[in-house]
Protein backbone atom coordinates (compact mmCIF):
# COMPACT_ATOMS: atom_id res chain seq x y z
CA UNK A 1 0.00 0.00 0.00
CA UNK A 2 1.43 3.61 -0.91
CA UNK A 3 2.58 5.47 1.91
CA UNK A 4 -0.32 8.39 1.38
CA UNK A 5 -3.13 6.05 1.25
CA UNK A 6 -1.72 4.50 4.60
CA UNK A 7 -1.41 8.10 6.11
CA UNK A 8 -5.77 8.86 4.69
CA UNK A 9 -6.34 5.93 6.08
CA UNK A 10 -4.82 7.15 9.66
CA UNK A 11 -6.57 10.25 9.65
CA UNK A 12 -10.00 8.67 8.85
CA UNK A 13 -9.34 5.99 11.65
CA UNK A 14 -8.13 8.69 14.04
CA UNK A 15 -11.16 11.26 13.36
CA UNK A 16 -13.23 7.73 13.78
CA UNK A 17 -11.43 7.15 17.17
CA UNK A 18 -12.07 10.09 18.73
CA UNK A 19 -15.82 10.50 17.80
CA UNK A 20 -15.71 7.04 19.27
CA UNK A 21 -14.17 8.45 22.25
CA UNK A 22 -16.77 11.20 22.30
CA UNK A 23 -19.67 9.10 22.15
CA UNK A 24 -18.43 6.41 25.08
CA UNK A 25 -18.47 9.37 27.26
CA UNK A 26 -21.80 10.60 26.13
CA UNK A 27 -23.19 7.40 27.29
CA UNK A 28 -21.39 6.67 30.57
CA UNK A 29 -22.78 9.96 31.53
CA UNK A 30 -26.37 9.07 30.45
CA UNK A 31 -25.47 6.02 32.34
CA UNK A 32 -25.31 8.24 35.75
CA UNK A 33 -28.87 10.11 34.61
CA UNK A 34 -30.67 7.29 33.31
CA UNK A 35 -29.87 4.05 34.48
CA UNK A 36 -30.19 1.28 31.49
CA UNK A 37 -29.87 -2.52 31.36
CA UNK A 38 -26.86 -4.36 29.79
CA UNK A 39 -29.27 -5.41 26.80
CA UNK A 40 -29.42 -1.98 25.35
CA UNK A 41 -25.76 -1.67 24.74
CA UNK A 42 -25.84 -5.12 23.22
CA UNK A 43 -28.93 -4.41 20.81
CA UNK A 44 -28.49 -4.18 17.24
CA UNK A 45 -30.16 -1.22 17.32
CA UNK A 46 -27.98 0.47 19.15
CA UNK A 47 -25.04 -0.82 17.60
CA UNK A 48 -26.15 0.33 14.14
CA UNK A 49 -26.77 3.99 16.32
CA UNK A 50 -23.54 3.61 17.33
CA UNK A 51 -21.86 3.71 14.19
CA UNK A 52 -23.88 5.90 12.35
CA UNK A 53 -23.10 8.53 15.02
CA UNK A 54 -19.56 7.74 14.90
CA UNK A 55 -19.40 8.07 10.63
CA UNK A 56 -21.19 11.16 10.90
CA UNK A 57 -18.60 12.64 13.53
CA UNK A 58 -16.03 11.71 10.34
CA UNK A 59 -18.05 13.27 8.25
CA UNK A 60 -18.27 16.43 10.34
CA UNK A 61 -14.85 15.94 11.58
CA UNK A 62 -13.53 16.43 7.45
CA UNK A 63 -16.07 19.46 7.06
CA UNK A 64 -14.40 21.23 10.25
CA UNK A 65 -10.80 20.25 8.77
CA UNK A 66 -11.92 21.50 5.03
CA UNK A 67 -13.23 25.03 6.49
CA UNK A 68 -10.14 25.27 8.82
CA UNK A 69 -8.47 24.97 5.20
CA UNK A 70 -10.11 27.49 3.31
CA UNK A 71 -9.71 29.91 6.02
CA UNK A 72 -5.83 28.89 6.44
CA UNK A 73 -5.74 29.78 2.10
CA UNK A 74 -7.97 33.39 2.86
CA UNK A 75 -5.87 34.42 5.39
CA UNK A 76 -2.80 33.81 3.88
CA UNK A 77 -1.46 31.18 6.23
CA UNK A 78 -1.47 28.49 3.71
CA UNK A 79 -0.22 28.54 0.28
CA UNK A 80 -1.70 25.70 -1.88
CA UNK A 81 -0.57 27.32 -5.30
CA UNK A 82 2.26 24.78 -5.47
CA UNK A 83 2.80 21.46 -4.53
CA UNK A 84 3.44 21.03 -1.91
CA UNK A 85 0.94 23.20 0.69
CA UNK A 86 2.97 25.44 2.71
CA UNK A 87 1.46 26.14 5.72
CA UNK A 88 2.57 29.05 8.08
CA UNK A 89 3.82 28.32 11.81
CA UNK A 90 1.31 30.83 13.48
CA UNK A 91 -1.52 29.44 11.09
CA UNK A 92 -4.38 28.88 14.19
CA UNK A 93 -6.54 26.18 12.78
CA UNK A 94 -2.83 24.45 12.04
CA UNK A 95 -4.01 21.07 13.55
CA UNK A 96 -7.38 21.08 10.86
CA UNK A 97 -5.52 22.57 8.30
CA UNK A 98 -3.00 19.65 8.15
CA UNK A 99 -5.64 17.18 9.19
CA UNK A 100 -8.09 17.86 5.91
CA UNK A 101 -4.44 17.76 3.68
CA UNK A 102 -4.11 13.97 5.61
CA UNK A 103 -7.43 13.50 4.57
CA UNK A 104 -7.28 14.36 1.28
CA UNK A 105 -3.80 12.89 1.01
CA UNK A 106 -2.05 16.22 -0.32
CA UNK A 107 1.54 16.60 0.41
CA UNK A 108 2.18 19.67 2.82
CA UNK A 109 5.41 21.58 4.63
CA UNK A 110 4.95 23.27 7.70
CA UNK A 111 6.72 26.88 7.32
CA UNK A 112 8.43 28.68 10.34
CA UNK A 113 9.85 32.37 10.37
Amino acid sequence: MKPVTIDMLRAHLMAASLTAMGAEVLALLALLFMPASQQVFSSTRFQLLALALIASGVVVMRQFAHTAFDLAIQGRHATAAGRPVLIEADCPRRWFVVLHLRFTGRPFVLVGH
